[in-house]
């Protein structure tokens, strides 16, 4: 079994117990939101970051923005007693999807080669075409140049 497969098996396990991705993001930013909770202005969370009570402004509206940098970020956290957490978490299980980029590798692949049997009256079947697709995917999957928009 290859490396990636193998971290992709655990990162899967690891991933399947969180609930980060069902977390929504406060609309006004979790910084205003803890902030606010807390009781603390924006002039004390600045004094406790050592920034100006407009920096904590516009870092709050960065953070709306999604302009804001992980580093000002946990400053922030830290100054409110609280962690950072980060975290990039997939849509699906990296298995899944692997799975489908090396299908659709796969198509693209057989996608000339079709086009030419079907001019040349030589069309293969969907069933078999299909397997074709299959069989080349398993080949794909593991290795490099899978997520890499056309072949050189």
């Amino acid at each position: 079994m290859k490396q990636a497969s193998i971290a992709r098996r655990r990162l899967d396990e690891r991933l399947k117990t969180s609930s980060l991705n069902e977390i929504p993001r406060p609309h006004r930013g979790w910084i205003r939101a803890v902030r606010e909770a807390l009781g603390m202005s924006t002039t004390e969370l600045g004094q406790r970051m050592r920034i100006s009570q407009q920096s904590v402004v516009d870092l709050e509206q960065g953070e709306q923005r999604s302009t804001v940098q992980l580093d000002t970020l946990a400053r922030a956290a830290a100054a409110m007693d609280c962690e950072l957490v980060y975290a990039i978490v997939p849509r699906t299980s990296l298995e899944e999807i692997v799975r489908a980029r090396s299908h659709e590798k796969a198509r693209q692949l057989l996608a000339t080669v079709e086009h030419h049997s079907r001019l040349e009256d030589q069309a293969v079947s969907n069933a078999d075409l299909a397997a074709q697709i299959d069989e080349i995917a398993a080949d794909l999957i593991d290795r490099r140049g899978l997520w890499r928009d056309s072949e050189t």
